[in-house]
This record gives structure tokens, C-alpha cells and sequence, in this order.
């Protein structure tokens, strides 16, 4: 009788884990699989009207690490070569020294990208708000979104998802360490779970505001 109650109790156990794990990997995998077709290289990416440049952290001087640096250098290419005229540059300035957006417009600038055709989102401290604000707030309807490529598959589900016709553009303009590559990519894991939820059972809204819309037809 005992050795049935443990035997059953492992089973329960092993089907537990195998739900969870699946739980964790099939959203990941869901997601690769729909942006597959939707990630381009920046030379062969589709002509739109807006890029899209999330947020990516800021060093110690308020300056952009490397990974953001490498997306608003992918996004500046993009305006040079002609394929968006405008870029939306999202991320957090929820603290007062803390300025994602601005710090990326500088270093536009600093590029070359004219002032006037940048527009900033001060509230982008998520994926998921970054394309709900996009839509609600900035009136977009279809976007480039410039990131890394092991951002790319949640960020498209995200804004597709959220209303947005969206297409990816990688921003894999250096090599990154395989330390730093091992952590981002366990981050999406997570993050591409929870984006379900806010997607499919939470429904979060973001900070709102008055619409800015960045095209008026």
C-alpha cells in the first residue's frame, strides 16, 4: 500500500514537472516559430513608415550599453537607406536620472538621424507596454522593430498581438559574450511566458496619456 502511495505520488511529481517545463518552453518556441518569416537583416528589411528602437539600459554615465547602441545604430541605417522616416525611441524614465529615450536620441543625433524625425516614449519600460503605447498613445499601424535577435520573437508577438503589423529587424552589429547571450536568452524565457499572460489572462494597461499620434494623414 505504501510503495502504491509513493509510486503514485512520483508520478504525480514527474507529470508536474513535464507540465511546467512544457509550460516554460512552448511559449518560447511559439514564438520563434511565428516570427521565423517576419525577421529581417537590415539591408533586405521592408520599406515602412516607422522603426520601432526599444529600450535596452543605460550605462553608469547615462550613456547607452552596447546592445542599445547597436539598435539605434540599426535604426539610423534604416533611416539612411531610405526605408522608414520616422523612429520611435521607447524605454524607461520612470526615475528622474534615468532617461532611456532621451539618451537614445542623443546618441541619434550623434549618428547623424535629424532631431524632427525622432519621437520619444517615455513610458516603454516593458515590451508589452512599448507596442500597446505604440498603437494607443503614438497611433502606429505597422512598424520595424529594431532589436536583437533573441528579443525579435517576443517583441513581434507582442506588437502583432497587440494590433500592430510588425516585422523584425535584427541590431546584431557586434559579437556579444556567450555569458551575456546565455542570461538574455533565459530572461526571454521567462519574459515570453509572461508575455502570454499579460496577452491571453491579465490584460495589464500601461501608463496612458493623451494620443501624439506621429502621422497625420
Amino acid at each position: 500500500m505504501v510503495k502504491r502511495f509513493f509510486r503514485l505520488l512520483w508520478r504525480l511529481i514527474l507529470a508536474l514537472g513535464i507540465l511546467g517545463l512544457l509550460g516554460m518552453l512552448l511559449p518560447r518556441l511559439i514564438t520563434t516559430i511565428y516570427a521565423m518569416n517576419r525577421i529581417f537583416q537590415k539591408d533586405n528589411a521592408p520599406n515602412e513608415r516607422l522603426a520601432i528602437v526599444f529600450g535596452a539600459g543605460l550605462r553608469r554615465d547615462g550613456t547607452p550599453t552596447p546592445i542599445l547602441r547597436d539598435r539605434v545604430e540599426t535604426a539610423a541605417s534604416l533611416y539612411f537607406s531610405g526605408k522608414i522616416e520616422k523612429l520611435l525611441m521607447s524605454g524607461d524614465n520612470s526615475v528622474l536620472n534615468y532617461n532611456e529615450p532621451e539618451a537614445m536620441r542623443q546618441y541619434a543625433i550623434s549618428l547623424g538621424v535629424p532631431d524632427h524625425v525622432i519621437a520619444l516614449d517615455y513610458a516603454g519600460r516593458r515590451t508589452y507596454d512599448t507596442c500597446y503605447r505604440a498603437k494607443a498613445i503614438f497611433g502606429v499601424k505597422g512598424a520595424l522593430l529594431v532589436t536583437q535577435k533573441f528579443h525579435l520573437p517576443r517583441a513581434l508577438f507582442l506588437c502583432n498581438t497587440l494590433g500592430l503589423d510588425a516585422y523584425g529587424v535584427e541590431a546584431n552589429n557586434r559579437n556579444y559574450w556567450r555569458g551575456f547571450l546565455f542570461i538574455w536568452n533565459f530572461r526571454e524565457q521567462l519574459a515570453t511566458v509572461g508575455a502570454f499572460l499579460d496577452v491571453y489572462v491579465n490584460s495589464p494597461l500601461p501608463i496612458l496619456g493623451e494620443p501624439e499620434p506621429l502621422f497625420v494623414d
